[in-house]
């Protein structure tokens, strides 16, 4: 690309007097030129949004929900395009590039859906009591304000999606803030928004630097704040705006446990084949990705091989390669800080069984055992293809070893033994338990979010909308109930 990508504003293309480049982690290449917002178009859209708010909120469920249809369709017409585009900018695999580009699309479909049947309202009787004879409560749900999303990199065009998608559905305008590192695949969602009818001033799409971003999210006309991203940045802005509604959708260590029941050949080679892929997609830079296995002692000396043998078997490479698993992580920086931590592991006594090396942004897929509790990569989130593997005994220790971790996103059990799923659900202290499979499974519409330091609140269409939005009460009085 040449030419500079404009930005949204208030529905329309604009640009900036500023703008920087975009370049591929696989090869340094400049994928395009992003124009940067100024402080005076950065007020104009908040003002815009602020503005049409009421406006937004009382626009019919069927003129929202026919705009979020049309960009689902529009997303499956553009997915080769989309999915190139989402490769070139963050080195995903396109393989998995494409697989978001089509979870994108359900999320948009879903957020349709939900628009048609949200806020029907509900009817309580309140003559239970004397002093409620002949009343009726309904309750609705109003949106909060204007949404200022805040997205990641690492899946550039779902995390924007699952920020845009539901404050359309429930009305409430929204200002998107994409990743710095990845801002294309975000503002390709304007796009197909501005081919809609949807109000002026309802969604703006702004590349904001992060040096900009306090002031935007201290405005007081922007009440809600929906973020994607690091633990520090996400408590930050909670710390710093006590008064707003604030979703966090933070980090994660993710726990794959394998259980002394599953341990036939079968069960061994499927769980490793599912560690081993999703400890290592997106170059392991994803909030569910596994992180640590923690294996029953009957079946640890089985499944350790496999896991290797599974990690050495991924395609490391060209992430527009059809074949490449495993392409580099979004910076340099990124795969340097992977790589110190895996050095202190090691230093610390940790055994390295596979992997341990780095080529520019690139890390290879890497896995330890024996790793010190203490060490960075037991307490942190990696955020890289690297995987810890740990020995238990039983059950009790294994879910205790689960929740030993600050974070509490999501945990994976392989077990075939129902009352084992039902104790781990009640046991782990994550926002998801996964029976059967990794942690690193999310279906877009379920509620998708986690407990202690993996933040607040959920996403998942339906439950951000439940976010976004606030129950107002309608008593009416003298009714023959």
């Amino acid at each position: 690309m040449t030419s500079t990508t404009a930005f949204w504003l208030a529905g329309r293309q604009v640009t900036g007097e500023d703008s920087f480049d975009v370049t591929s982690p696989w090869d340094g290449r400049v994928v395009g030129t992003v124009s940067v917002p100024s402080d005076a178009q950065i007020e104009e859209a908040v003002a815009a949004a602020y503005a049409v708010r009421d406006e937004f909120a009382a626009t019919p469920a069927h003129v929202r929900a026919a705009a979020l249809d049309h960009v689902s369709r529009r997303l499956v017409e553009r997915t080769e395009e989309i999915a190139q585009l989402i490769s070139a900018e963050n080195g995903k695999p396109i393989k998995w590039a494409r697989g978001e580009v089509g979870r994108a699309v359900s999320v948009f479909r879903f957020a349709a859906e939900e628009a048609r049947r949200f806020n029907g309202g509900e009817a309580q009787r309140l003559d239970t009591d004397l002093g409620g004879q002949g009343r009726l409560a309904l309750t609705r749900r109003f949106p909060k304000g204007v949404v200022l999303g805040i997205a990641p990199f690492n899946f550039p065009l779902n995390l924007c999606a699952h920020k845009i998608a539901p404050a359309i559905a429930a009305g409430a305008p929204i200002i998107l803030k994409p990743a710095p590192a990845t801002p294309l695949s975000g503002l390709i969602i304007g796009d197909l928004l501005a081919e809609t009818e949807l109000p002026a001033g309802s969604w703006s799409i702004l590349p904001v630097p992060n040096d900009r971003m306090p002031a935007l999210v201290q405005d007081e006309r922007l009440p809600v704040i929906s973020f994607t991203g690091s633990e520090k940045v996400g408590y930050a802005i909670m710390d710093s705006v006590p008064r707003k509604h604030c979703t966090l959708e933070l980090g994660g260590n993710g726990a794959a446990v394998v259980l002394g029941d599953f341990a036939s050949d079968a069960d061994l080679d499927w769980a490793a084949t599912r560690i081993a892929t999703f400890s290592n997609y997106q170059g392991g830079q994803s909030c569910i990705s596994v992180q640590r296995v923690i294996a029953d002692a009957s079946v640890y000396d089985r499944l350790l091989p496999r896991i290797v043998a599974a990690v050495e078997a991924q395609v490391t490479g060209d992430p527009s390669d059809d074949k490449t698993d495993v392409g580099p992580l979004v910076s340099e920086d990124a795969a340097k800080r992977v790589e110190a931590w895996v050095k202190e592991a090691v230093e610390a006594g940790a055994t390295l069984l596979t992997g341990g090396d780095r080529d520019g942004a690139s890390y290879a897929p890497t896995v330890l055992a024996d790793v010190p509790a203490d060490t960075t990569i037991s307490c942190e989130e990696v955020f890289g293809p690297v995987l810890t593997v740990q020995k238990v005994d039983g059950e009790a220790a294994a879910f205790a070893a689960v929740n030993d971790s600050k974070y509490g996103l999501q945990a994976g059990v392989f077990t075939h033994d129902l009352q084992a799923a039902f104790r781990a659900h009640r046991a782990l202290e994550v926002g998801g338990v996964v029976i059967g499979d990794v942690p690193s499974y999310r279906a877009d519409q379920m509620p998708y979010g986690g407990a202690k330091q993996s933040g607040v609140g959920r996403e998942g269409v339906k439950f951000a909308m439940d976010d976004y939005t606030y129950e107002r009460v309608l008593v009416l009085t003298g009714l023959a109930l």
